[in-house]
């Protein structure tokens, strides 16, 4: 069940200590003649299952060959057991995994089970059930090979935009979803984590979802929870052990059978050259083998470049300190989030036009509650090739070890409209690109 509800109906759930809300200004940019859409109204997903069912599941890939399932459920005794087969209702095999839950000033989680099952064959559907009750659910496993299609959304949020963008991405099949950070935008209101985990149960249930963190996932108190990140570790829980990371907020993982390398970066721990993120990095990087990894994309939530008046240079520090090691990697596309529009970048390295370097993509347009960022810097930037205000999603399909098709789907109202599209060839594919490597980065990778 689905309510739709002003803001404000929202405020008793729990305390709110910090309530961020962005004013969109209202300076159009680019095809004035589309006329854009205000923010929608928050919807609030029900809980109308038993406590012994299974609500909020989610699956996310844990390695090669492994599904982790992640779901929740009011009764604490219900085991962490997943069973599974490749026909319906045939479940020949079963794995246990953990349970974890956690409390936020008065609020107290449900339990929360992760279980991770496989080796799984590639492009084949699995039928599971959670705990040994409640309905069935099924996904179907990434190909092993090319061709491979990614839906990525930034920003999502769980508003009328939310709905739309969601219908628009379930309405072409794909087989992974990327989401660049912010999804729930509890900002400490924990209901509105378990509301977002029923909202998107359908889709997430069916598809991998790889997220990263954004900034409504810190929910800092000070002394009380001065780390951040409680709820979003506790129910989002990514493959970074897999990866050899430290922490939930930044991992990597390889799909198409490791023809794709898809690192997942922290905007909200520390990147300096010092950090444990930034030694991970490095260390990850230096396990490619473009020869047989053609293509490496990187997902982060504030963006390097923008042109947007919103959030102007929020990601300048951590490009200062990582852009240097993505270039000398020859990392393809960075997509980023944040900022609540559209924009594609040319081919950049220390802003300046790079052939070498990655192609820029903000999509932190996905439906979120604050509304748009419509204003943007004059004159456009010859950076910039594209950048419109409306939510949306994008698309990119990769089809082989060359070549990939990137598309930016925007929310016309009920209709989905491609409006920014581009052909993509793949750095390693350059003899000119391989050919060189920054002298400083020699060393380290």
């Amino acid at each position: 069940m689905e309510i739709r509800c002003p803001r404000a109906f929202l405020l008793p759930l729990t305390i709110v200590f910090f309530i961020f809300f962005f004013v969109p200004q209202f300076t159009y940019a680019s095809e004035k003649e589309y006329i854009r859409q205000p923010p929608g109204r928050i919807i609030f997903t029900k809980h109308n299952r038993s406590e012994s069912e299974p609500q909020q599941v989610h699956i996310s890939l844990a390695g090669n060959n492994y599904m982790r399932v992640t779901w929740i459920t009011d009764d604490h005794k219900v085991p962490s057991t997943v069973e599974y087969g490749t026909a319906p209702g045939q479940y020949n095999t079963a794995a246990r995994g953990e349970q974890t839950s956690y409390t936020y000033f008065f609020y107290s989680s449900s339990k929360i089970h992760h279980v991770k099952i496989g080796p799984l064959e590639p492009a084949t559907t699995y039928y599971y059930r959670c705990g040994g009750v409640g309905p069935e659910f099924s996904f179907k496993m990434p190909p092993s090979t090319f061709p491979i299609e990614f839906v990525v959304v930034g920003d999502l949020g769980q508003t009328e935009w939310t709905n739309s963008t969601l219908k628009h991405v379930e309405s072409k099949d794909y087989d992974v979803f990327l989401l660049p950070g912010d999804l729930s935008y509890a900002d400490s209101q924990q209901p509105l984590w378990d509301s977002f985990g029923r909202l998107v149960e359908p889709i997430a249930s069916r598809r991998p979802w790889m997220v990263t963190e954004g900034n409504h996932e810190i929910e800092i108190f000070p002394i009380i929870y001065p780390h951040g990140f409680k709820a979003y570790n506790a129910r989002w829980l990514m493959p970074y052990t897999e990866s050899e990371s430290e922490s939930n907020l930044y991992y990597s993982f390889d799909v198409a059978g490791g023809s794709i390398h898809i690192i997942m970066l922290g905007s909200y721990t520390e990147f300096d050259s010092d950090s444990a993120q930034y030694k991970w990095l490095l260390q990850d990087l230096a396990k490619i083998d473009r020869r047989t990894t053609p293509w490496v994309f990187v997902l982060l939530h504030a963006p390097w470049y923008n042109t947007n008046t919103a959030h102007q240079g929020e990601g300048e520090s951590m490009r200062k300190a990582m852009e240097e090691l993505l270039y000398g990697a020859w990392v393809d596309v960075v997509f980023a989030g944040h900022v609540h529009a559209y924009e594609r970048f040319t081919r950049i390295y220390d802003n300046e036009a790079e052939s070498c370097g990655p192609v820029y993509v903000t999509i932190g347009d996905g439906g979120n509650r604050e509304g748009l960022a419509m204003s943007y810097k004059e004159p456009a930037s010859p950076l910039s090739m594209f950048r419109q205000a409306s939510f949306g999603h994008g698309r990119l399909r990769v089809l082989n070890h060359t070549h990939a098709h990137w598309s930016w789907h925007r929310n016309n109202e009920t209709n989905s409209v491609v409006a920014d599209e581009v052909w993509l060839e793949s750095l390693s594919a350059s003899s000119t690109c391989m050919g060189q490597q920054p002298s400083s980065l020699k060393d380290e990778l």
